[in-house]
């Protein structure tokens, strides 16, 4: 078994460390090399964006391309999948299918309409990708580059060209590559792309108002809102706060500047983002007020979004893996009622956004804080993850990528400790270029080892499907889970448009249904997988062999 990422990094952090104080000065000589080509590098800055931006998209796609083609695995995924393919095909939702009740799955409205239950931010990116490059994974690696060229973009606001350059490659290492958000379809940096957007316009604002801007910061606001809202929310009010503050301060702009080069052009893009908004809920919920998330929950979760709210009281479920599934959610849920329940899972939770983001790598620069922090920018960047942490912390489930809108401020707050920690000297001798340097080269050394390891049911799910997509008749696949089964392993998921797809996926369940789905699918060939054998087994699906 191989060490963890933390143990190889924190090893990997005490040789820098050694060797800073060992061999400074020949260190210091590619310090000093590494030095210029940034510089050269980082002018123009449009050249700088776009290097970080084609580098993230190809650096992502060549992981994938030649190295292991990403699998969906996380219910997440496929959800945000029967977004892309809904809007990939011209439509916001789609009707519900007659025997929707074998096809009911995770984080996927059936009724009023069948859709996935998330923001559309994600899967527009996956359409993207759909129709530009035939594969929904196009557009991960489309929403990776245009997120790692808006953080370069945001960091030249708030650091000098060359740092905010070095900010870009880092994410692009650290982020892309090999991390979740660009080898799998779970999202991250759609939301970081808002966020980025929303900062580097808030700090061009401010030393000169440009409606360019201002539609930029709205369109980060609108980012947000549709990929991460609640998280948006957090990190929107005290960036909102801040410009509210100088506009109406002695040092903000007068009226007759302020109004057509920021208010109006601000006010214009939300007005047109809560609009669209409010269309989409209209299409996927009947209420342009309701949102398909809220719609989901109220239909299928017992665990309430927040700690201090009271649980749902159980529906009834009509299979038996959801209800396995929302009830371990549930028991999660109170475990955290608990003063002792709820420290082991946050400060679970906490690791794991702390080694997506930081590491122990990235966190050395942070000693240098307190320096950092005597910049108000830099402190507004600290109180607005400050902000988002509370805020998730009193959720009753987290994942690291939800943290996404803050990525550019974090990078921001790391790479001005850099700056501070170059200064560094020892014993009359510069070590702190040496340390530097050595810590950015280890993270990108080190940045395969982060990769996950495909899950074998994802795996054996793919490999069936991509069987039977071959084979000239069209399918339909009757799953049967064993009683011991997981419900993480699901494998009920579907296109946008079930009848046109060539392979359908439904649960198995009374002999009455199954007969009823059979007839209705009477032109396809009809399988049974068992998909907790080992191997899954795929065999003709005969009548009567219900369990």
């Amino acid at each position: 078994m191989k060490p963890s990422l933390q143990i190889v990094e924190l090893a990997a952090t005490i040789l820098v460390l050694a060797l800073a104080f060992g061999l400074p000065r020949r260190v210091a000589v590619w310090a000093r090399l590494a030095d210029r080509t940034l510089r050269r590098l980082a002018q123009p800055r449009w050249r700088a964006v776009a290097l970080v931006g084609l580098l993230a998209f190809a650096g992502s796609a060549a992981v994938s391309l030649l190295g292991r083609w990403p699998v969906p695995a996380i219910h997440d995924e496929f959800s945000y999948l029967l977004a892309a393919d809904t809007f990939a095909h011209g439509r916001l939702s789609n009707p519900p299918h007659p025997l929707w009740v074998h096809f009911e799955s995770f984080h996927i409205l059936q009724q009023p309409t069948y859709a996935s239950k998330y923001p559309p931010g994600q899967g527009l990116a996956l359409a993207l990708g759909q129709v530009l490059g035939g594969h929904p994974l196009v557009g991960v690696w489309l929403s990776l580059g245009l997120a790692c060229a808006a953080l370069t973009w945001m960091l030249q606001a708030w650091l000098p060209p060359p740092w905010a350059l070095l900010g870009g490659l880092l994410a692009t290492v650290r982020l892309g590559l090999f991390s979740y958000w660009s080898q799998s379809y779970w999202g991250g940096a759609v939301a970081a792309l808002g966020g980025a957007l929303l900062f580097g316009a808030l700090r061009r604002l401010h030393r000169r108002p440009q409606r360019s801007q201002a539609l930029l910061l709205g369109l980060g606001l609108a980012i947000l809102a549709n990929s991460r809202p609640y998280e948006g929310l957090l990190v929107s009010l005290p960036a909102l706060a801040v410009l509210l503050a100088w506009l109406l301060g002695k040092r903000g702009p007068p009226l007759r500047v302020a109004l057509p080069r920021i208010v109006l052009p601000l006010l214009l893009v939300l007005a047109l983002t809560a609009a669209l908004m409010g269309l989409y809920n209209l299409r996927v919920t009947g209420d342009p007020l309701r949102l398909p998330y809220v719609a989901y929950e109220e239909t299928y979760a017992v665990a309430p979004t927040f700690l201090w709210q009271r649980p749902r009281p159980e529906p009834i479920y009509r299979h038996e893996a959801l209800r396995d599934y929302y009830r371990r959610l549930a028991q999660r849920y109170l475990q955290q009622r608990s003063f002792s329940g709820l420290l082991p899972v946050k400060a679970a939770w906490l690791r794991d956004l702390w080694d997506l983001y930081l590491g122990p790598l990235l966190t050395v620069p942070l000693v240098m804080l307190p320096w950092v922090l005597r910049e108000r920018w830099m402190r507004l960047a600290l109180l607005t993850s400050g902000v988002l942490m509370g805020g998730l912390l009193v959720a009753s489930s987290m994942w690291p990528h939800y943290a996404a809108p803050i990525t550019a401020l974090l990078y921001a707050l790391v790479l001005q400790g850099m700056r501070y920690l170059r200064q560094w000297r020892w014993r009359g001798r510069p070590a702190g270029p040496s340390v530097v340097w050595a810590l950015l080269l280890l993270c990108v050394v080190l940045a395969p080892y982060a990769r996950a390891e495909p899950q074998v049911w994802s795996l054996n799910r793919a490999n069936i499907l991509a069987w039977l997509e071959e084979r000239e008749d069209r399918h339909l696949v009757l799953v049967r889970y064993f009683p011991e089964h997981s419900p993480h392993s699901e494998w009920v998921f579907n296109k946008a448009d079930i009848d046109g797809a060539k392979v359908v996926w439904a649960r198995e369940m009374d002999a009455a249904s199954n007969r009823k789905l059979l007839e209705y699918f009477k032109g396809r060939r009809a399988w049974l997988v068992e998909a907790d054998a080992d191997p899954p087994a795929l065999t003709p699906y005969l009548m009567g062999s219900e369990r």
